[in-house]
């Protein structure tokens, strides 16, 4: 098989399995008020369908990312995609809530396995300078399953059932993973370590720092001091264990733990203040459901533009200038979103829209590609599962914090004031990330990168539940 064709199989891959993913968390939010009464579940539980799925996933990125960086990512990425096909037509046919909350977590687990695969694949296939392109693909078709996700699961759900939002990706699924077993690609130097206490520590404690954040504004104590303790014991076992599960190349490099905090940054004020302009737009202004939809189509559809043009833009311009101004458009449009009124027109919210998108999108691809630029072989699976981490704790991050704001007594218009100065202060964390200059450099080809050389090259060009 030419480079080139397989090239292509594993973009495609790649895709597939993010889009699979993507489209199965937004479906399911359509489908949730029929699922609580054809199984008759208090909210709680049906809260529990989407809880159990999101610690699962955040809990075990990390470490699923480095089981590829050991055993391949291909491997990896085709375990997960079928256990994810297995577990989605098994929820379809669950008898039960208790057998659908259960099995959310299982396909948690493989979701987990399949998501920092797909961008480990990326750079076992291309080379360094090629990797921007491939990863706007992926931001846009991404994009693109956000926005046709309500749609696709309204529509299933109203003649056929909730069940068949669980079927919807098994097919594709099950056609991906079998692809994924046909194509061979470059396989780990060497035998990294597991690092199997660093990984529980810090999987317990992204678990309690998720589970924490879904239950604002109710602050859960008990989980809070569990999730920090294990923090603290990861941190100190990380200092001493021959074998770490974060490679210090990626911890000591500033561009990808700047990277990392713009993404996090970026997706909380980006869904903290999606999540309060859908309210506003069916409590104030009285939309239903699909008009709202319809007012925040063009986030998405400008997120699918974006992330290409960013690419090319990256090259030109490098990672710094694209991400401050991807924070700056995200910044405008929250500022937009801010000033809605009853009386607000289509142009007036779609406009806001049309800023986030562009800035997200921008920011996504930018981001992301400096993270994945910057790793080794040995470590592009742990490096995409810290881009993955970033991108699911970033949206529960802003939820909570604008349940939290608003049940305090905030109004709309000054909570999303605060997500704006995040979005702002973040734009001076992305002035961090490389410059122009250095767009043609190529990582060390050693498993692990040297504080010195993570600290000056750049990306060479620019997701992701």
């Amino acid at each position: 098989m030419s480079a080139r064709r397989r090239q292509r199989l594993t973009l495609a891959g790649s895709i597939t399995g993010a889009v699979v993913v993507a489209l199965d968390g937004t479906v399911l939010t359509v489908a949730q008020p029929t699922l609580q009464r054809d199984l008759d579940a208090s909210f709680t539980q049906v809260q529990w369908t989407s809880t159990g799925y999101l610690i699962a996933v955040a809990a075990l990125l990390v470490f699923a990312g480095r089981l590829g960086d050991r055993y391949g990512h291909r491997r990896i990425f085709a375990l997960g995609v079928l256990g994810f096909a297995a577990a989605s037509a098994a929820i379809g046919l669950a008898p039960g809530i208790g057998w659908v909350i259960g099995l959310r977590v299982v396909q948690g687990v493989f979701g987990a396995l399949l998501q920092p695969a797909t961008l480990g694949m990326l750079r076992a296939a291309y080379p360094p300078d090629r990797l921007g392109m491939p990863i706007a693909l992926r931001t846009s078709a991404i994009g693109l399953a956000a926005a046709a996700g309500p749609v696709v699961g309204g529509a299933l759900t109203t003649h056929f059932g909730w069940r068949a939002v669980f079927f919807l990706s098994v097919v594709p699924a099950l056609a991906v993973g079998l692809l994924a077993l046909t194509v061979r690609l470059p396989e780990p130097t060497r035998r990294v370590g597991l690092d199997l206490p660093g990984a529980g520590l810090l999987a317990l404690a992204l678990a309690c720092l998720v589970h924490t954040l879904t239950a604002l504004p109710r602050f859960d104590w008990p989980a809070a001091a569990l999730g920090l303790t294990a923090a603290l014991l990861f941190v100190r076992h990380e200092r001493r264990t021959p074998n770490p599960l974060l490679p210090g190349s990626v911890l000591r490099s500033t561009p990808v733990t700047s990277a990392l905090g713009v993404l996090v940054c970026a997706s909380a004020a980006m869904f903290g203040a999606l999540f309060l302009a859908t309210y506003y737009l069916q409590d104030v202004l009285g939309l239903d459901p699909l008009g709202s939809g319809l007012r925040a189509l063009p986030l998405a559809l400008l997120m699918v533009l974006a992330a290409p043009a960013s690419a090319v833009l990256m090259r030109r311009h490098g990672a710094r200038r694209n991400a401050v101004a991807g924070m700056l458009l995200i910044t405008a449009g929250i500022l937009l979103l801010s000033r809605l009124t009853p009386s607000s027109s289509w142009y007036g919210t779609s406009a806001g829209f049309l800023l986030l998108g562009a800035g997200f999108g921008t920011v996504m691809v930018t981001a992301t590609a400096v993270i994945v630029h910057r790793a080794s072989l040995d470590t592009a699976g742990v490096s995409g599962g810290l881009q993955q981490t970033a991108m699911n704790l970033g949206p529960t991050l802003g939820v909570a914090l604008a349940t939290t704001l608003t049940t305090l007594g905030l109004a709309t218009g000054p909570t999303l004031l605060a997500f704006a100065a995040l979005a702002g202060t973040a734009a001076l964390l992305a002035a961090r990330l490389p410059g122009p200059a250095p767009v043609l450099s190529t990582p060390a080809p050693s498993s692990a990168l040297s504080v010195n050389s993570t600290a000056g090259t750049g990306p060479s060009a620019g997701t992701g539940s």
